[in-house]
């Protein structure tokens, strides 16, 4: 069944912080969500709109405001024929299936429908739908999407699975793989493994399996950011447990701060350039010596939208990683707006975090 996420207020149009915050809950509950709607407060098509879609074999989650709930649960009525109750200061559909503060859940034909009411700064009340119970995500590191797909192409036949395989980045790809009806996901992911030890890791959250792994092994990690702005640190500390493995972290933007917090050398940065090779190994060496860190990631680059030249156009971006006893790094043109090229550029660090260290991490 498909999970279509629909938001009904005009909140969820402009307060993009609830926006993301709502769909963040819901991924973790549910993982995929195929589409999502937005309903303002006066739009007239919302009748049909969820008139027909109560009428599929879909999972809708309805979110809205409480000023909008029992509307909403009058509009479901009146499609599914039914009339609403007063249960625990709620009024709710009389063929509820279950409810909790909020939210409640019911069956109507094939559907199964979630209705929750959130407004500005309150918790999100509990998502009552659940995950499918036959799906999985799997990354590949250092695979093309076309060498993914004919390595796992004739296993998943085997077990009986179907998967999907996106490109995140260059040399990143995640697989969603998803049993059929006799499918044996454990035994793909296991077989996957097999062929592919030093590539492949079982997670859907790579953050968050670093965090845990480098917390196994009572390791610690530290960024020195400039043209990430502190998106880095973002991508970690939004995850439990980043206390674990991060103590600090650095934003040097301008070359003094560079200077003076990192210890990169001058002359390295006038004859170089910030967006270089040479600095963001200094980089690294300086945010080490800082936080006395065991890995330490550098990005340096021109993210734009302004700011590039002839030698050095914008998304020219640099990423460093060190350990203790090794280095390396890449040189990176990347196409797309600002906070694309920002987000890549993220994306890359945390690539080489992994695979300096495949030891560690596979």
């Amino acid at each position: 069944m498909k999970l279509h996420l629909i938001f009904i207020g005009n909140k969820f149009f402009y307060n993009t912080s609830l926006q993301d915050y709502i769909i963040r809950k819901v991924r973790q509950k549910c993982d995929f969500i195929d589409s999502i709607t937005y309903f303002k407060d006066t739009d007239n098509s919302l009748f049909l709109y969820l008139e027909q879609e109560i009428n599929t074999n879909n999972k809708l989650l309805i979110v809205t405001t409480k000023q909008n709930f029992s509307t909403i649960g009058k509009l479901i009525c009146t499609v599914t024929s039914d009339n609403q109750i007063l249960k625990d200061n709620m009024l709710i559909p009389s063929n509820t299936s279950a409810y909790e503060d909020y939210s409640y859940l019911l069956e109507y034909k094939d559907a199964i429908i979630n209705v929750l009411h959130i407004d500005e700064m309150q918790k999100m009340p509990e998502v009552l739908l659940t995950a499918q119970e036959n799906s999985a995500v799997v990354h590949i590191f250092e695979k093309s999407r076309d060498e993914a797909n004919t390595i796992l192409a004739p296993i998943a036949k085997t077990f009986d699975v179907s998967i999907d395989v996106i490109t995140l980045i260059d040399g990143w790809l995640r697989v969603d793989i998803v049993s059929k009806k006799y499918g044996e996901i454990s035994k793909f992911i296991n077989s996957a493994k097999q062929l592919l030890p030093e590539n492949l890791i079982a997670a859907s959250n790579m953050t968050h399996y670093i965090i845990e792994t480098l917390s196994r092994a009572q390791k610690t990690v530290t960024f020195a950011e400039s043209c990430t702005g502190g998106l880095l640190s973002y991508y970690f500390t939004r995850e439990n447990g980043a206390s674990k493995i991060l103590d600090g972290a650095l934003i040097t933007y301008s070359n003094s701060i560079k200077e003076n917090w990192l210890a990169v050398d001058s002359d390295i940065l006038e004859k170089n350039g910030a967006v270089s090779a040479e600095v963001v190994k200094e980089m690294c060496e300086g945010a080490l010596n800082v936080s006395s860190a065991d890995y330490a990631l550098a990005v340096s680059g021109i993210a734009g939208d302004t700011g590039g030249t002839e030698y050095k156009p914008v998304g020219t971006v640099y990423v460093g990683v060190s350990s203790k006893t090794h280095h390396a790094h890449m040189h990176l043109k990347l196409d797309g707006d600002r906070n694309y090229v920002q987000r890549q550029s993220a994306l890359f660090a945390i690539k080489m975090l992994i695979l300096i260290d495949k030891e560690m991490f596979f």
